[in-house]
Protein backbone atom coordinates (compact mmCIF):
# COMPACT_ATOMS: atom_id res chain seq x y z
CA UNK A 1 0.00 0.00 0.00
CA UNK A 2 2.58 2.12 0.80
CA UNK A 3 4.67 3.58 -2.55
CA UNK A 4 7.67 5.76 -3.12
CA UNK A 5 6.52 8.95 -3.35
CA UNK A 6 8.12 12.13 -5.05
CA UNK A 7 7.52 14.57 -2.45
CA UNK A 8 6.72 18.13 -3.54
CA UNK A 9 9.76 20.69 -2.49
CA UNK A 10 9.15 23.04 -0.02
CA UNK A 11 11.59 25.49 1.69
CA UNK A 12 10.22 25.52 4.93
CA UNK A 13 12.56 28.14 6.45
CA UNK A 14 11.22 30.52 3.60
CA UNK A 15 7.50 28.79 3.84
CA UNK A 16 8.51 30.17 8.37
CA UNK A 17 9.56 34.05 7.27
CA UNK A 18 6.75 34.18 4.64
CA UNK A 19 4.08 33.70 7.35
CA UNK A 20 6.36 35.28 10.23
CA UNK A 21 6.96 32.23 12.04
CA UNK A 22 10.53 32.23 13.78
CA UNK A 23 12.36 30.03 15.62
CA UNK A 24 10.89 30.95 18.88
CA UNK A 25 7.53 32.63 18.97
CA UNK A 26 5.59 34.62 21.71
CA UNK A 27 2.03 32.72 22.57
CA UNK A 28 -0.45 36.06 23.10
CA UNK A 29 -1.48 38.64 20.94
CA UNK A 30 -3.99 41.49 21.62
CA UNK A 31 -3.44 43.74 18.68
CA UNK A 32 0.60 43.30 19.07
CA UNK A 33 2.55 40.93 20.47
CA UNK A 34 2.88 40.23 24.16
CA UNK A 35 6.53 39.05 25.11
CA UNK A 36 4.75 35.92 27.04
CA UNK A 37 6.81 34.59 29.63
CA UNK A 38 5.54 30.41 30.08
CA UNK A 39 6.96 27.45 29.34
CA UNK A 40 8.26 26.30 25.55
CA UNK A 41 5.87 24.74 23.42
CA UNK A 42 7.19 22.69 20.75
CA UNK A 43 5.49 21.94 17.37
CA UNK A 44 6.58 19.04 15.55
CA UNK A 45 5.75 17.61 12.63
CA UNK A 46 4.15 14.40 12.34
CA UNK A 47 5.39 13.79 8.89
CA UNK A 48 9.47 13.53 10.00
CA UNK A 49 9.33 13.71 13.62
CA UNK A 50 11.16 17.14 13.37
CA UNK A 51 10.68 20.43 15.54
CA UNK A 52 9.25 22.72 13.12
CA UNK A 53 9.48 26.18 15.79
CA UNK A 54 8.73 26.38 18.99
CA UNK A 55 6.28 28.71 21.08
CA UNK A 56 6.85 30.71 24.25
CA UNK A 57 3.38 29.53 25.97
CA UNK A 58 0.76 32.70 27.71
CA UNK A 59 0.66 32.71 31.45
CA UNK A 60 -2.38 33.39 33.62
CA UNK A 61 -0.83 36.93 33.67
CA UNK A 62 -0.81 37.11 29.91
CA UNK A 63 -4.22 35.90 29.26
CA UNK A 64 -5.08 38.53 31.72
CA UNK A 65 -3.29 40.93 29.99
CA UNK A 66 -5.30 39.65 26.74
CA UNK A 67 -8.42 39.69 28.18
CA UNK A 68 -8.61 43.13 29.71
CA UNK A 69 -7.89 44.48 26.36
CA UNK A 70 -10.31 42.47 24.48
CA UNK A 71 -12.86 43.33 27.41
CA UNK A 72 -11.89 47.34 26.64
CA UNK A 73 -12.28 46.90 22.81
CA UNK A 74 -15.72 45.74 23.23
CA UNK A 75 -17.13 48.38 23.84
CA UNK A 76 -15.92 50.37 20.87
CA UNK A 77 -16.36 47.77 18.96
CA UNK A 78 -19.92 47.05 19.46
CA UNK A 79 -20.61 50.75 18.16
CA UNK A 80 -19.48 50.08 14.64
CA UNK A 81 -21.41 49.85 11.92
CA UNK A 82 -22.31 46.13 11.19
CA UNK A 83 -21.42 46.58 7.04
CA UNK A 84 -18.20 48.20 8.35
CA UNK A 85 -17.24 45.34 10.53
CA UNK A 86 -18.31 43.37 7.37
CA UNK A 87 -15.60 45.39 5.56
CA UNK A 88 -12.89 44.34 7.44
CA UNK A 89 -14.10 40.75 7.28
CA UNK A 90 -13.90 41.24 3.44
CA UNK A 91 -10.36 41.97 4.12
CA UNK A 92 -9.25 39.50 5.80
CA UNK A 93 -10.47 37.11 3.10
CA UNK A 94 -8.48 38.65 0.46
CA UNK A 95 -5.63 38.29 2.38
CA UNK A 96 -5.93 34.98 3.25
CA UNK A 97 -6.77 34.59 -0.93
CA UNK A 98 -3.05 36.07 -0.88
CA UNK A 99 -2.05 33.48 1.70
CA UNK A 100 -4.20 30.43 0.66
CA UNK A 101 -0.97 28.19 -0.42
CA UNK A 102 1.38 29.21 2.29
CA UNK A 103 -1.03 28.77 5.02
CA UNK A 104 -1.99 25.39 3.54
CA UNK A 105 1.35 23.98 3.78
CA UNK A 106 2.03 24.90 7.25
CA UNK A 107 -1.67 23.23 7.62
CA UNK A 108 0.01 20.29 6.17
CA UNK A 109 3.41 20.50 7.74
CA UNK A 110 1.88 20.66 11.14
CA UNK A 111 -0.75 18.76 11.11
CA UNK A 112 -0.16 15.90 8.57
CA UNK A 113 -3.29 16.69 6.57
CA UNK A 114 -2.26 15.94 2.50
CA UNK A 115 -1.76 19.27 0.86
CA UNK A 116 -5.55 19.59 -1.01
CA UNK A 117 -6.82 19.15 2.61
CA UNK A 118 -4.61 21.84 3.62
CA UNK A 119 -5.13 24.37 1.01
CA UNK A 120 -9.21 23.62 0.67
CA UNK A 121 -9.19 24.21 4.87
CA UNK A 122 -7.91 27.49 3.96
CA UNK A 123 -11.02 28.02 1.13
CA UNK A 124 -13.48 27.20 4.18
CA UNK A 125 -11.91 30.20 5.96
CA UNK A 126 -12.20 32.77 2.87
CA UNK A 127 -15.96 31.33 2.39
CA UNK A 128 -16.71 32.25 5.30
CA UNK A 129 -15.38 35.52 5.24
CA UNK A 130 -17.62 35.73 2.36
CA UNK A 131 -20.63 34.82 3.97
CA UNK A 132 -20.21 36.63 6.60
CA UNK A 133 -19.56 40.12 4.28
CA UNK A 134 -23.23 39.43 3.43
CA UNK A 135 -24.15 38.61 7.07
CA UNK A 136 -22.87 42.12 7.86
CA UNK A 137 -26.29 44.04 6.12
CA UNK A 138 -28.80 40.78 7.18
CA UNK A 139 -28.81 40.70 10.63
CA UNK A 140 -32.47 41.11 10.85
CA UNK A 141 -35.11 41.24 13.80
CA UNK A 142 -38.45 40.55 13.80
CA UNK A 143 -41.04 42.53 13.82
CA UNK A 144 -45.14 41.20 15.21
CA UNK A 145 -47.91 41.94 16.44
CA UNK A 146 -48.83 43.29 19.27
CA UNK A 147 -52.03 42.44 21.33
CA UNK A 148 -52.16 46.11 22.57
CA UNK A 149 -53.75 48.68 21.25
CA UNK A 150 -51.23 51.20 19.56
CA UNK A 151 -48.15 49.31 20.27
CA UNK A 152 -45.21 48.02 18.36
CA UNK A 153 -43.67 44.87 19.33
CA UNK A 154 -40.07 43.48 17.32
CA UNK A 155 -37.01 41.82 18.20
CA UNK A 156 -33.28 43.47 17.79
CA UNK A 157 -29.87 41.56 18.44
CA UNK A 158 -26.94 43.51 19.90
CA UNK A 159 -23.39 42.25 20.07
CA UNK A 160 -22.90 39.73 22.68
CA UNK A 161 -19.68 40.73 24.18
CA UNK A 162 -16.36 39.11 24.49
CA UNK A 163 -16.29 35.11 23.76
CA UNK A 164 -13.82 32.53 23.72
CA UNK A 165 -12.75 29.92 21.05
CA UNK A 166 -11.20 26.62 22.04
CA UNK A 167 -10.38 24.97 18.63
CA UNK A 168 -8.95 21.19 17.81
CA UNK A 169 -5.81 20.02 16.07
CA UNK A 170 -7.51 18.82 13.20
CA UNK A 171 -8.75 21.64 11.68
CA UNK A 172 -6.30 24.22 13.11
CA UNK A 173 -7.63 27.59 11.07
CA UNK A 174 -11.18 26.91 10.04
CA UNK A 175 -13.03 26.16 12.58
CA UNK A 176 -11.44 29.62 14.37
CA UNK A 177 -12.41 31.48 11.13
CA UNK A 178 -16.00 29.72 11.01
CA UNK A 179 -16.70 31.42 14.80
CA UNK A 180 -14.01 34.24 14.27
CA UNK A 181 -15.99 35.36 10.86
CA UNK A 182 -19.53 35.42 12.28
CA UNK A 183 -18.48 37.02 15.73
CA UNK A 184 -16.49 40.06 13.82
CA UNK A 185 -19.58 41.04 12.11
CA UNK A 186 -21.88 40.51 15.31
CA UNK A 187 -19.55 43.06 16.85
CA UNK A 188 -17.62 40.79 19.33
CA UNK A 189 -14.34 40.72 20.60
CA UNK A 190 -12.98 36.95 20.71
CA UNK A 191 -9.62 35.29 22.19
CA UNK A 192 -8.54 32.40 20.49
CA UNK A 193 -6.94 28.96 22.54
CA UNK A 194 -5.71 27.38 19.91
CA UNK A 195 -4.89 23.20 20.47
CA UNK A 196 -1.13 22.55 21.16
CA UNK A 197 -0.52 20.56 18.95
CA UNK A 198 -0.96 22.93 16.62
CA UNK A 199 0.17 26.20 17.50
CA UNK A 200 2.00 27.52 14.28
CA UNK A 201 -1.05 28.05 12.27
CA UNK A 202 -2.50 30.03 14.67
CA UNK A 203 -0.09 32.87 14.66
CA UNK A 204 0.48 32.54 11.09
CA UNK A 205 -3.67 33.13 11.27
CA UNK A 206 -3.09 36.25 13.23
CA UNK A 207 0.11 37.29 11.52
CA UNK A 208 -1.69 37.54 8.33
CA UNK A 209 -4.50 39.15 9.60
CA UNK A 210 -2.36 41.88 11.67
CA UNK A 211 -2.10 44.49 9.25
CA UNK A 212 -5.64 44.43 8.53
CA UNK A 213 -6.68 45.27 11.76
CA UNK A 214 -4.27 47.87 12.22
CA UNK A 215 -4.68 49.44 8.82
CA UNK A 216 -8.81 49.31 8.88
CA UNK A 217 -7.89 50.84 12.62
CA UNK A 218 -9.41 48.26 14.13
CA UNK A 219 -9.53 48.16 18.31
CA UNK A 220 -6.72 46.96 19.73
CA UNK A 221 -7.92 43.59 21.33
CA UNK A 222 -10.90 42.73 19.17
CA UNK A 223 -8.96 39.20 17.74
CA UNK A 224 -7.08 38.33 20.21
CA UNK A 225 -4.95 34.94 20.64
CA UNK A 226 -3.58 33.02 24.01
CA UNK A 227 -1.81 29.72 23.35
CA UNK A 228 -0.88 27.61 26.96
CA UNK A 229 -1.99 24.97 28.51
CA UNK A 230 -5.45 23.84 29.34
CA UNK A 231 -5.13 23.37 33.26
CA UNK A 232 -4.23 26.92 33.22
CA UNK A 233 -4.26 29.27 30.33
CA UNK A 234 -7.80 27.18 29.74
CA UNK A 235 -9.38 26.72 32.85
CA UNK A 236 -9.11 30.56 33.58
CA UNK A 237 -10.86 31.10 30.12
CA UNK A 238 -13.53 29.24 31.04
CA UNK A 239 -14.01 29.91 34.37
CA UNK A 240 -13.82 34.04 33.25
CA UNK A 241 -16.83 35.41 33.92
CA UNK A 242 -15.86 38.00 31.54
CA UNK A 243 -16.11 35.55 28.18
CA UNK A 244 -20.36 35.70 27.49
CA UNK A 245 -19.78 32.36 25.31
CA UNK A 246 -17.04 29.54 24.59
CA UNK A 247 -16.84 27.79 21.49
CA UNK A 248 -15.90 24.70 22.02
CA UNK A 249 -14.47 22.01 19.38
CA UNK A 250 -12.92 18.62 20.97
CA UNK A 251 -13.59 15.49 22.42
CA UNK A 252 -17.31 14.75 24.14
CA UNK A 253 -15.13 13.97 27.84
CA UNK A 254 -13.25 17.93 27.50
CA UNK A 255 -17.03 19.08 26.30
CA UNK A 256 -19.11 17.73 29.24
CA UNK A 257 -16.62 19.79 31.36
CA UNK A 258 -16.77 23.39 29.79
CA UNK A 259 -20.44 22.44 29.73
CA UNK A 260 -20.42 22.45 32.90
CA UNK A 261 -17.92 24.78 34.23
CA UNK A 262 -19.57 27.43 31.74
CA UNK A 263 -23.07 27.15 32.54
CA UNK A 264 -22.46 26.87 36.56
CA UNK A 265 -21.60 30.66 35.79
CA UNK A 266 -24.49 30.85 33.63
CA UNK A 267 -22.64 31.43 30.69
CA UNK A 268 -22.91 29.99 27.09
CA UNK A 269 -21.56 27.41 25.40
CA UNK A 270 -21.27 26.22 21.51
CA UNK A 271 -20.25 22.88 21.94
CA UNK A 272 -18.96 20.33 18.99
CA UNK A 273 -18.09 17.15 20.02
CA UNK A 274 -17.62 14.06 18.98
CA UNK A 275 -18.97 11.74 16.03
CA UNK A 276 -19.64 8.46 15.16
CA UNK A 277 -20.70 9.02 11.51
CA UNK A 278 -22.70 6.10 9.53
CA UNK A 279 -23.93 5.61 6.23
CA UNK A 280 -26.80 3.04 5.24
CA UNK A 281 -26.03 1.20 2.26
CA UNK A 282 -29.30 -0.22 0.82
CA UNK A 283 -29.67 -2.75 -1.69
CA UNK A 284 -30.82 -0.25 -4.53
CA UNK A 285 -27.70 1.97 -4.52
CA UNK A 286 -25.58 3.32 -6.63
CA UNK A 287 -21.96 1.22 -6.25
CA UNK A 288 -19.90 4.04 -8.32
CA UNK A 289 -20.85 6.59 -5.87
CA UNK A 290 -20.89 4.77 -2.98
CA UNK A 291 -16.95 3.10 -2.63
CA UNK A 292 -15.32 6.72 -3.08
CA UNK A 293 -18.00 8.11 -0.95
CA UNK A 294 -16.99 6.01 1.80
CA UNK A 295 -13.00 6.01 0.91
CA UNK A 296 -13.47 9.55 0.83
CA UNK A 297 -15.31 9.60 4.46
CA UNK A 298 -12.98 7.30 6.76
CA UNK A 299 -9.74 7.41 4.95
CA UNK A 300 -9.82 11.38 4.61
CA UNK A 301 -7.76 12.93 7.07
CA UNK A 302 -6.23 9.43 8.41
CA UNK A 303 -9.79 9.51 9.79
CA UNK A 304 -9.60 12.36 11.90
CA UNK A 305 -12.25 14.38 11.16
CA UNK A 306 -14.83 15.32 13.09
CA UNK A 307 -17.08 14.02 10.11
CA UNK A 308 -15.09 10.90 9.68
CA UNK A 309 -17.12 7.86 7.93
CA UNK A 310 -16.63 5.12 11.15
CA UNK A 311 -19.69 3.07 10.43
CA UNK A 312 -21.02 1.65 7.20
CA UNK A 313 -24.27 -0.52 7.45
CA UNK A 314 -25.16 -2.64 4.40
CA UNK A 315 -27.92 -4.76 3.74
CA UNK A 316 -27.06 -8.52 4.36
CA UNK A 317 -28.02 -9.04 0.41
CA UNK A 318 -25.53 -6.63 -0.66
CA UNK A 319 -23.05 -7.33 2.41
CA UNK A 320 -20.42 -9.73 0.88
CA UNK A 321 -19.87 -7.87 -2.51
CA UNK A 322 -19.46 -4.23 -0.65
CA UNK A 323 -16.91 -5.71 1.80
CA UNK A 324 -15.13 -6.58 -0.66
CA UNK A 325 -15.34 -3.87 -2.98
CA UNK A 326 -13.62 -1.65 0.00
CA UNK A 327 -10.83 -4.23 1.16
CA UNK A 328 -9.66 -4.04 -2.46
CA UNK A 329 -10.30 -0.18 -2.83
CA UNK A 330 -8.25 0.21 0.82
CA UNK A 331 -5.58 -2.35 -0.25
CA UNK A 332 -5.14 0.11 -3.01
CA UNK A 333 -4.87 3.99 -0.50
CA UNK A 334 -1.19 5.34 -1.27
CA UNK A 335 -0.14 6.65 2.28
CA UNK A 336 2.99 8.47 2.59
CA UNK A 337 4.26 12.42 2.85
CA UNK A 338 1.42 14.52 2.73
CA UNK A 339 3.78 17.08 0.74
CA UNK A 340 3.27 14.57 -1.83
CA UNK A 341 0.97 15.42 -4.81
CA UNK A 342 0.27 11.34 -5.02
CA UNK A 343 -0.16 10.95 -1.45
CA UNK A 344 -4.02 10.11 -0.44
CA UNK A 345 -3.42 9.42 3.38
CA UNK A 346 -0.59 10.92 5.16
CA UNK A 347 -0.26 10.09 9.23
CA UNK A 348 -1.80 10.93 12.08
CA UNK A 349 -1.34 13.51 14.23
CA UNK A 350 1.07 12.04 17.02
CA UNK A 351 2.29 8.51 18.30
CA UNK A 352 -0.59 8.68 20.80
CA UNK A 353 -3.48 8.69 18.41
CA UNK A 354 -1.58 5.47 16.94
CA UNK A 355 -1.71 3.61 20.30
CA UNK A 356 -5.63 4.80 20.67
CA UNK A 357 -6.10 3.00 16.93
CA UNK A 358 -3.91 0.06 18.29
CA UNK A 359 -6.07 -0.34 21.11
CA UNK A 360 -9.07 -0.29 19.41
CA UNK A 361 -8.75 -2.83 16.84
CA UNK A 362 -7.65 -5.30 20.13
CA UNK A 363 -10.60 -4.41 21.77
CA UNK A 364 -12.85 -4.89 18.66
CA UNK A 365 -10.96 -8.11 18.01
CA UNK A 366 -11.75 -9.24 21.41
CA UNK A 367 -15.35 -8.41 21.63
CA UNK A 368 -15.87 -10.56 18.33
CA UNK A 369 -14.72 -8.46 15.41
CA UNK A 370 -12.99 -9.61 12.35
CA UNK A 371 -10.19 -7.13 10.95
CA UNK A 372 -10.47 -7.10 7.63
CA UNK A 373 -7.49 -5.46 6.22
CA UNK A 374 -5.34 -2.07 7.98
CA UNK A 375 -3.66 -1.27 11.35
CA UNK A 376 0.03 -1.98 10.39
CA UNK A 377 1.90 0.58 11.57
CA UNK A 378 4.52 1.81 8.53
CA UNK A 379 8.33 2.10 9.25
CA UNK A 380 11.50 2.59 7.34
CA UNK A 381 12.53 5.23 4.83
CA UNK A 382 9.79 8.07 4.68
CA UNK A 383 8.11 6.58 7.83
CA UNK A 384 10.11 7.77 10.66
CA UNK A 385 8.11 9.89 12.81
CA UNK A 386 6.72 6.63 13.56
CA UNK A 387 2.82 7.84 12.42
CA UNK A 388 1.80 6.00 9.55
CA UNK A 389 -0.56 3.47 9.66
CA UNK A 390 -2.95 1.49 7.13
CA UNK A 391 -6.31 2.18 7.60
CA UNK A 392 -8.74 -0.45 8.73
CA UNK A 393 -11.50 -2.32 7.60
CA UNK A 394 -13.15 -4.11 10.79
CA UNK A 395 -16.39 -6.66 10.29
CA UNK A 396 -18.23 -5.72 13.77
CA UNK A 397 -21.47 -5.68 15.46
CA UNK A 398 -23.32 -2.46 16.54
CA UNK A 399 -23.90 -3.06 20.16
CA UNK A 400 -19.92 -3.54 20.80
CA UNK A 401 -18.55 -1.06 23.44
CA UNK A 402 -15.82 0.05 20.98
CA UNK A 403 -18.13 0.46 17.91
CA UNK A 404 -19.83 2.66 20.03
CA UNK A 405 -17.11 4.73 20.79
CA UNK A 406 -15.31 7.15 18.54
CA UNK A 407 -11.41 6.56 18.22
CA UNK A 408 -10.18 9.25 16.07
CA UNK A 409 -8.09 7.18 13.85
CA UNK A 410 -9.03 5.77 10.49
CA UNK A 411 -11.49 2.71 11.26
CA UNK A 412 -14.17 1.98 9.64
CA UNK A 413 -16.79 -0.38 11.04
CA UNK A 414 -18.88 -2.73 8.59
CA UNK A 415 -21.85 -3.75 9.98
CA UNK A 416 -24.69 -5.96 8.55
CA UNK A 417 -28.60 -5.10 8.72
CA UNK A 418 -32.05 -6.64 7.80
CA UNK A 419 -34.82 -4.05 7.29
CA UNK A 420 -34.60 -0.30 6.89
CA UNK A 421 -36.36 -0.05 9.91
CA UNK A 422 -33.38 -2.41 11.77
CA UNK A 423 -30.66 0.26 9.73
CA UNK A 424 -32.35 3.10 11.41
CA UNK A 425 -32.55 1.68 15.19
CA UNK A 426 -29.09 0.73 14.54
CA UNK A 427 -27.80 3.93 12.84
CA UNK A 428 -29.33 6.11 15.87
CA UNK A 429 -28.16 3.43 18.64
CA UNK A 430 -25.06 5.22 19.74
CA UNK A 431 -24.34 8.45 22.08
CA UNK A 432 -22.96 10.12 19.15
CA UNK A 433 -25.11 12.50 16.85
CA UNK A 434 -23.44 14.32 14.49
CA UNK A 435 -23.13 13.24 10.55
CA UNK A 436 -24.95 11.14 8.79
CA UNK A 437 -25.86 9.19 5.57
CA UNK A 438 -28.12 6.91 3.11
CA UNK A 439 -27.54 5.57 -0.46
CA UNK A 440 -30.59 4.39 -1.89
CA UNK A 441 -32.16 5.20 -5.30
CA UNK A 442 -35.71 4.22 -3.34
CA UNK A 443 -37.45 7.84 -2.84
CA UNK A 444 -39.68 6.24 0.21
CA UNK A 445 -36.09 5.51 1.78
CA UNK A 446 -34.78 8.49 1.62
CA UNK A 447 -37.76 10.40 2.99
CA UNK A 448 -37.65 8.09 5.47
CA UNK A 449 -33.90 8.77 6.61
CA UNK A 450 -34.82 12.46 6.49
CA UNK A 451 -37.68 12.39 8.84
CA UNK A 452 -38.34 12.43 12.56
CA UNK A 453 -38.37 8.55 12.90
CA UNK A 454 -34.88 8.68 10.88
CA UNK A 455 -31.29 9.72 11.19
CA UNK A 456 -31.25 11.81 14.75
CA UNK A 457 -27.94 13.74 13.72
CA UNK A 458 -27.23 17.12 13.10
CA UNK A 459 -26.45 16.29 9.56
CA UNK A 460 -28.46 13.96 7.41
CA UNK A 461 -27.75 13.28 3.81
CA UNK A 462 -28.59 11.52 0.90
CA UNK A 463 -26.59 10.11 -1.88
CA UNK A 464 -23.38 11.85 -0.56
CA UNK A 465 -21.03 11.24 2.08
CA UNK A 466 -20.89 12.34 5.75
CA UNK A 467 -17.39 14.17 5.69
CA UNK A 468 -17.46 17.87 4.79
CA UNK A 469 -20.18 20.67 5.04
CA UNK A 470 -21.16 23.21 2.98
CA UNK A 471 -20.54 26.87 4.62
CA UNK A 472 -24.05 28.22 3.90
CA UNK A 473 -25.49 25.41 6.23
CA UNK A 474 -25.49 25.36 9.58
CA UNK A 475 -23.08 22.80 11.47
CA UNK A 476 -22.97 20.65 14.62
CA UNK A 477 -25.10 17.90 15.96
CA UNK A 478 -27.14 16.50 18.41
CA UNK A 479 -26.68 14.18 21.79
CA UNK A 480 -22.85 14.11 22.70
CA UNK A 481 -22.18 15.74 19.73
CA UNK A 482 -22.92 18.90 21.74
CA UNK A 483 -25.99 20.46 20.17
CA UNK A 484 -24.10 23.34 18.73
CA UNK A 485 -24.11 25.03 15.51
CA UNK A 486 -21.69 27.16 13.82
CA UNK A 487 -21.31 28.52 10.57
CA UNK A 488 -24.18 29.32 8.15
CA UNK A 489 -27.84 29.71 7.87
CA UNK A 490 -28.73 31.63 11.03
CA UNK A 491 -25.66 30.12 13.65
CA UNK A 492 -25.11 34.08 13.89
CA UNK A 493 -27.64 33.85 16.54
CA UNK A 494 -25.70 32.09 18.84
CA UNK A 495 -23.09 34.80 18.59
CA UNK A 496 -25.47 38.10 19.58
CA UNK A 497 -27.80 38.75 22.52
CA UNK A 498 -31.58 38.84 21.81
CA UNK A 499 -33.79 41.62 23.06
CA UNK A 500 -37.39 41.69 22.73
CA UNK A 501 -38.74 45.48 22.47
CA UNK A 502 -41.99 47.69 22.95
CA UNK A 503 -43.15 50.59 21.92
CA UNK A 504 -46.26 52.35 22.95
CA UNK A 505 -47.44 55.00 20.85
CA UNK A 506 -50.62 55.71 21.83
CA UNK A 507 -51.53 58.20 25.05
CA UNK A 508 -53.00 55.52 26.97
CA UNK A 509 -51.11 52.93 29.25
CA UNK A 510 -53.00 49.41 29.11
CA UNK A 511 -51.81 47.02 31.99
CA UNK A 512 -52.16 43.49 31.80
CA UNK A 513 -54.70 41.51 33.22
CA UNK A 514 -56.84 44.21 33.24
CA UNK A 515 -55.51 45.63 35.97
CA UNK A 516 -56.25 49.61 36.68
CA UNK A 517 -54.82 51.81 39.41
CA UNK A 518 -57.12 54.64 41.22
CA UNK A 519 -54.68 57.54 41.13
Amino acid sequence: MAQELKNQIIDVPALLSRLGIGEINNGAYCGSWLETGGEILESISPIDGKVIAKVRQATVEDYEKVASQAEEAFKEWKTIPAPRRGEIVRRIGDALRKHKKDLGALVTLEMGKILAEGEGEVQEMIDICDFSVGLSRQLYGMTTQSERPSHRMFEQWHPMGMIGIVTAFNFPVAVWAWNAALAMVCGDTMIWKPASKVPLTAIACINIIHPILEEMNVPKGVSSLVIGPGKTVGDTMINDKRIKMVSFTGSCKMGKRVGKVVGERLGKTILELGGNNCIIVTPSANMEMVVPAILFGSVGTAGQRCTTTRRILAQNGIFDDLKNKLVKAYKQVRIGNPLSGNTLMGPVVDKGAIEDMQNALKEAEKEGGKILCGGEVLTGEGFESGCYITPAIVEAKNEFKIVQEETFAPILYLIRYDTIDDAIRKHNDVPQGLSSAIFTRDLLESEYFLSNSGSDCGIANVNIGTSGAEIGGAFGGEKETGGGRESGSDAWKGYMRRQTNTINWSKELPLAQGIKFEL
